[in-house]
């Protein structure tokens, strides 16, 4: 009885604590920039049966991203992954009190299952100093393979080093000397639609209706625009701040026709890549074998020689 008790308990704190992180997504604008802390608590696993990388539900623009890796990295050592989110530098986004800001970054990036973020202890000053600034967290307890960052100021950080620590097969069974997919995701800027699953205020509006514009009011979070449609009913459309208003009161209107400019400027992109872990003994082996061809040319070209000097 009692266990069943505790166990109900755990589940109602645990809605409780995902319906307040709705409520600060929708109440404070400040928080609502840092959507991945709502992705690692609404999915378990970020990268969706079709490949799509779930941050790509709300942040529509489509953006480049590049990632470097080693072609290959030895067990249990410490190997850089590079990610590059290329944009224009001093542009500036639609922040949520409507004003401009700065652009942020973030990334989340999914290693195969055994690999991690390297410990500091075994970190070199070099790569100390590479990383330094920026905070680099599991996506969750199960998931320690799956990385996030960010948001991040965007203009010193378009390139985001993360420092992995590569398994070592002899401890755990489950790795093998393979090759192995990498994926990453990463977006410049704030996304188009809240995950509440509302717009915005970093998206176009578009009228919903054929009409007139009968009026435009202006309130403190925005604009209410009155659209007398075809049947003679009028509705309301609620424009928050930031967006830039491209209609006025009086004119005749298309269903979907742009009420607005679209002021984003960012956007998401993933990619994908490989990396083989290496296996020493084979390593070993290869060289071994380079150094047995090279010296067999060496006697070859060398026997050659003596066979000419005998027939002279």
């Amino acid at each position: 009885m009692r266990k069943n008790y505790l166990n109900d308990l755990t589940k109602r704190l645990k809605s409780i604590a995902f319906i307040l992180s709705l409520f600060a997504c929708i109440a404070l604008p400040s928080m609502s920039e840092a959507f991945p802390i709502f992705a690692q608590q609404a999915y378990e696993n970020p990268r969706e049966a079709t490949g799509r990388i779930v941050c790509a539900n709300c942040h529509l623009a489509q953006k480049p991203v590049e990632i470097e890796v080693p072609q290959g990295v030895l067990p249990d050592s410490v190997f850089e992954v590079v990610v590059d989110i290329p944009y224009e530098t001093g542009l500036k986004q639609v922040v949520g009190t409507g004003d401009k800001g700065p652009l942020q970054v973030g990334s989340v990036l999914i290693l195969p299952e055994g690999f991690g973020l390297a410990p500091k202890e075994r970190l070199t000053p070099e790569l100390v100093e590479k990383t330094k600034g920026v905070t680099i967290s599991p996506y969750s307890d199960s998931k320690q393979n799956i990385l996030v960052v960010g948001p991040i100021q965007g203009d010193t950080n378009q390139k985001i080093i993360f420092p992995i620590l590569a398994p070592n097969p002899a401890d755990n069974k489950t790795v093998h000397f393979i090759k192995y997919p990498v994926y990453v995701g990463a977006n410049r800027g704030r996304g188009q639609i809240n995950p509440t699953g509302d717009k915005s205020n970093n998206t176009v509006y578009t009228s919903p209706t054929d009409g007139q514009l009968t009026s435009v009011t202006t309130t403190p979070d925005g604009y209410t625009l009155a659209i007398r449609g075809k049947s003679g009913d009028t509705i309301e459309t609620k424009i928050p701040k930031g967006p830039t208003l491209l209609v006025k009161q009086g004119e005749k209107l298309t269903a979907d026709q742009p009420l607005t400019n679209d002021p984003n400027v960012g956007g998401f992109g993933q990619g994908e890549t490989e990396i083989v872990l290496q296996s020493p003994a084979r390593v070993k082996g290869m060289i071994a074998f380079f150094f047995t061809v090279i010296f067999a040319q060496i006697m070859l070209v060398l026997k050659k020689k003596q066979f000419e000097k005998v027939q002279l």
